[in-house]
């Protein structure tokens, strides 16, 4: 022990772990369970911006909002809201009377106030839109509720060209040829 040469060293790296031995089982082990998609909420993303925000159910936004990333709302707003060139999608819950302009919009929840929408606007069955708006394409399910005018526009037309009025200028061409 204290100065004695005669005992051998004990080796200076610990001994090596032996594992427990495994017991086999006739039963496959259960695989991992991922939650079900939400079809109701459905949040979509920009790839090539690659970012979004959301507003839940607790907030209350009244004012504007502008951005240049896609934004899921299930809370309240009032006011405006500016997205161009990225996606408005109301989830379930939300509540929105604002003047509307983004590429496309999702409605799921509540909707009161224009719109224009540079590709689509999409009513899901359990979304409610009042209000007048301007889409290249719409898409209306059963179920949901729509009141008030659209407006089909081609894509990339001037925000003054509406069918209305491109009609109304053909009609005038037309009695000056004629």
């Amino acid at each position: 022990m204290w100065g004695r040469k005669d005992e051998p060293e004990a080796p200076s790296s610990p001994m090596p772990r032996q594992e427990p031995p495994r017991v086999m089982s006739a039963e496959p082990p259960p695989k991992p369970v991922a939650p079900p998609p939400s079809a109701a909420a459905p949040r979509p993303t920009n790839p090539s911006q690659g970012s979004s925000a959301q507003l839940g159910k607790s907030v209350r936004v009244k004012g504007e909002i502008a951005g240049s990333e896609d934004l899921y709302i299930d809370g309240e707003v009032e006011g405006k809201i500016t997205l161009q060139g990225n996606n408005l999608t109301i989830g379930p819950n939300g509540n929105v009377r604002a003047e509307v302009t983004a590429h496309s919009i999702t409605v799921l929840g509540r909707l009161q106030g224009n719109v224009r929408a540079a590709d689509r606007v999409e009513i899901r069955k359990t979304g409610s839109l009042e209000g007048d708006l301007v889409t290249a394409r719409i898409a209306i399910e059963e179920d949901a509720v729509f009141r008030g005018s659209i407006d089909i526009v081609k894509p990339g037309a001037k925000q003054g060209d509406t069918p209305a009025s491109t009609a109304g200028e053909e009609k005038a061409k037309a009695a000056k040829s004629s």
